[in-house]
């Protein structure tokens, strides 16, 4: 059933040699943003240039498909003294949704050094006279900042024709999305305007600190809080960043965790993208089972060789579609397989088929991707990888444990392990036939 190290390594190791021309795009890219972005802090000081862009910068360079770049541009505001005032369903406006974390940021009361925001850009008036900083207006004014940068930009020759292209600034949406071509490769990059704040670092609902990280990796990710806009009148928290931290810090640790994403990726955009119009896996959902995958594989001999690294994502993803239920890592409320409407039966069988014959797939193609028609899944698997998402002892290290043993890739000589394992078996081994 598994392929040889070596057609592991070897498909890793194409992944890999294109990284450093990657980060080379990237930078000569950024370089022309980073120009405009300071153009723009020029004729509105509100506007702040990050420089410090090197986790943009490490997801570019880890992600092998072409998804955009998001750029967060801070505002010069004193964000602890909004006040964040939670949004619910009645505030949105007809025909539209508000999702989790959805909020309006509040100024307070006159003098906190807020009102050259409030009196320029604008205020949503609320109750009592309050007013709020109003999110489309605020992308309106870093919109026009932006247009007349590139002007100034093109007229003083700062880059070549063809470096920039702004026709994706007419859409209506809630960034603002330039095309750069760095080298001979075009990058998009999404522009959101994010107001930051201290908060206390979250609190994972019980779960153990800082399982699988680095000590200290998860407070110093989720200390400030992010607000982008969600709509013309509504703010939302963030978590782009925190994510991105938490992946820096997972790169520090030994083992595979990186390659696995690396090579789960390519697949993802060869093999397990769109499909008659349906949704497929994003990069973003591979990153969020990483990090699942960090906490709930903490011991290091679980990330010592590449293909046992693959399957511990892979059982994950696994469970995931099964259930079509993905929590979110830092929001185990949000479900991000919810409002997607990817095919779960065909990405499923995708899914599965890779780690019943992975030989099949490693290697790089550039048609169609390759066929799962007539791969029958494994009835017995897809019980087990179906039980009630309810119970939390179906979303621990044990239970993967037992899926690991399926897919003959459970290696571990920890007898502890063994003993949880072993004892979750008994307990599925009684609800299994209750499911059928």
């Amino acid at each position: 059933m598994s392929a040889s190290a070596s057609h592991w390594r070897s498909y890793l190791g194409a992944i890999v040699s294109h990284e450093r021309q990657r980060l080379e795009h990237f930078q000569r890219a950024e370089d022309i943003l980073l120009t405009l972005l300071e153009d723009v802090h020029a004729r509105d000081p509100r506007f702040l240039v990050d420089y410090a862009r090197n986790l943009e910068a490490f997801e570019f360079a880890l992600c092998t498909s072409e998804d955009a770049v998001t750029v967060e541009v801070p505002l010069r505001i004193n964000g602890d003294a909004l006040r964040v005032l939670a949004c619910w369903p009645g505030d949105a406006p007809a025909g539209h949704c508000l999702g989790l974390g959805t909020c309006c940021l509040e100024v307070p009361s006159p003098g906190t050094d807020l009102e050259d925001w409030t009196s320029t850009v604008g205020v949503m008036e609320q109750g009592g006279g309050m007013g709020c900083l109003v999110p489309g207006k605020v992308l309106q004014h870093l919109k026009e900042l932006l247009v007349s940068a590139i002007v100034r930009c093109q007229r003083l020759f700062l880059f070549q024709p063809g470096d920039l292209s702004a026709e994706n600034l007419q859409e209506d949406a809630m960034e603002l999305s330039l095309l750069i071509r760095g080298g001979w490769k075009t990058i998009r990059f999404d522009i959101v305007p994010v107001v930051r704040r201290r908060q206390e670092p979250l609190w994972l609902k019980g779960r153990q600190k800082d399982r699988g990280f680095p000590e200290g990796s998860l407070w110093r990710a989720t200390e400030e809080a992010h607000f982008v806009p969600a709509s013309a009148h509504h703010w939302r928290s963030s978590t782009h960043l925190p994510i991105l931290k938490l992946l820096r810090a997972v790169d520090t640790l030994k083992g595979h965790r990186l390659d696995s994403l690396r090579l789960l990726n390519q697949l993802r955009s060869q093999d397990w993208g769109e499909e008659g119009g349906k949704a497929g896996i994003t990069f973003n959902h591979l990153k969020m089972v990483l990090l699942w995958s960090t906490e709930l594989f903490p011991c290091p001999e679980d990330w010592q060789d590449l293909e046992g690294s693959v399957y511990r994502l892979l059982v994950i993803l696994l469970r995931c579609l099964a259930t079509r239920h993905l929590p979110h890592f830092l929001h185990l409320e949000e479900n991000l397989f919810r409002g997607e409407a990817p095919d779960f039966a065909s990405l499923y069988r995708k899914v599965e088929s890779f780690a019943r014959d992975p030989r099949r797939f490693l290697h790089f193609h550039f048609g169609l991707p390759a066929r799962t028609d007539s791969w029958q899944t494994d009835p017995g698997t897809q019980a087990l990888l179906q039980l009630p998402t309810e119970d939390r002892s179906y979303w621990d290290t044990a239970y993967f444990d037992i899926l690991l043993s399926q897919f003959q890739v459970y290696r571990i000589q920890d007898s502890t392990r063994h003993s949880a394992m072993s004892q979750l078996l008994s307990k599925i081994q009684r609800e299994i036939p209750q499911q059928s």
